[in-house]
């Protein structure tokens, strides 16, 4: 940050996006939002969140609004206090939350402030109408970035003629936070052996296609043959411990013939220390799009099961293979893991050569939001001087 940049006057800047501590990946999305905001300018940064006393606890910002218990009337005077208003980032533009989501920028909009749509990804979006408010809205903005090529055709699909940038996920940039080794002890795990992780996430209205019944007794297979073919033993990874992850990585286990080397990470952590307990992975196998990304960025070579375009498309910039899920049976998906874990150090060096690149593209995001904040300074000294 320059000295110029110190002297002026913090930016009031609001993020708006599914924050509160639902989702580990959506918190290292927040997380590195904020960071690239701190490393570019001065910022006074409110946060619109799910649960306020989450974000409290996990991120240092000056302020923290309960956005889903506040009416309209209460959320206009918050936005009317910013300087620009950032929607995102993360999968947040699909047809059964589209106008949650939307609300904020709608506001800011209709009050004249600056809205940046920031690394988001959008779809399944099939609905005429809420392609339409995304149009709408997605039209009025300042600044749009995708974090992948199919959320653009989605919304250009949509009716969007803004100019739209392709970036990466602001997770990217997430790193490690220090963890005392006795952790592995409380949550009864045997570094001895091999660990390999697991991810699994519920069906949904963001994930409509997932099949739970005949997903739960592949992965259950799955996880078997690791244990008997790797002489491993298995770690289920919640990231959404509030919604369903726990209950589902539960399910799977259920139907296990060798549950007595599984266990399921029990304590609530920040998205750095999840990342630094993955650091202790040999191999993982998952469905969660940011559990793929935290395995990347510990160099953890994986496989991706992948339930959605967002998922296939990070598997496409590592240059990884993987049919859809709906596509895959116990037997395609073991000779598959078998395949990958004999190549996991050609894997890791694919991870090694790839991720630099993402990294760069996400810092893109900050970038173009410094260049948006420096224009709306500029054209307000402009205005400031002709009275």
């Amino acid at each position: 940050m320059s000295k110029n940049s110190q002297n002026k006057a913090a930016v009031r800047i609001g993020i708006s996006g599914s924050y509160g501590g639902f989702n580990l990946g959506d918190e290292a999305i927040l997380q590195g939002i904020i960071a690239q905001i701190r490393a570019s300018f001065k910022a006074h940064i409110t946060v619109f969140s799910r649960d306020a006393q989450d974000t409290i606890k996990r991120h240092k910002v000056e302020r923290v609004v309960a956005v889903r218990k506040i009416n309209r009337e209460q959320v206009t005077e918050e936005i009317k206090r910013l300087d620009i208003l950032v929607l995102g980032g993360g999968g947040i533009l699909y047809d059964a939350d589209v106008k949650t989501y939307l609300r904020e920028p709608f506001i800011a909009i209709e009050h004249k402030k600056p809205v940046m749509v920031y690394a988001i990804s959008a779809g399944p979006l099939h609905d005429p109408v809420m392609q339409g408010y995304v149009k709408e809205c997605l039209n009025e903005v300042s600044l749009i970035t995708v974090r992948d090529h199919h959320s653009r055709r989605v919304l250009e699909d949509a009716g969007v003629r803004k100019k739209i940038h392709t970036t990466a996920d602001p997770a990217l940039l997430l790193e490690r936070t220090a963890l005392n080794n006795d952790v592995f002890l409380h949550e009864g795990i045997d570094l001895k052996r091999p660990l390999v992780g697991i991810s699994v996430r519920e069906p949904g209205v963001a994930a409509p296609d997932i099949k739970e019944e005949s997903y739960h007794q592949i992965l259950a297979n799955t996880a078997d043959y690791i244990i008997d073919r790797f002489g491993a033993d298995v770690l289920f990874i919640p990231m959404e411990r509030k919604v369903l992850d726990l209950q589902h990585s539960h399910a799977v286990i259920a139907l296990m013939l060798r549950a007595q080397n599984v266990s399921v990470l029990k304590g609530d952590y920040t998205s750095g220390e999840l990342l630094t307990i993955m650091s202790h992975l040999k191999f993982s196998v998952g469905m969660r799009l940011h559990f793929l990304i935290f395995s990347a960025l510990v160099g953890v070579p994986f496989v991706g099961l992948s339930y959605s375009p967002k998922v296939n498309g990070f598997l496409e910039e590592l240059r990884l293979e993987m049919p859809p899920l709906n596509l895959v049976n116990a037997g395609r998906l073991i000779a598959h893991i078998d395949r990958t874990w004999d190549n996991r150090a050609s894997i890791a060096q694919k991870i090694k050569k790839y991720m630099p690149v993402l990294k760069e593209r996400s810092k893109q995001n900050g970038a173009a939001l410094l260049s948006l904040v420096e224009r709306i300074s500029k054209d307000a000294a402009a205005s400031a001087s002709r009275k």
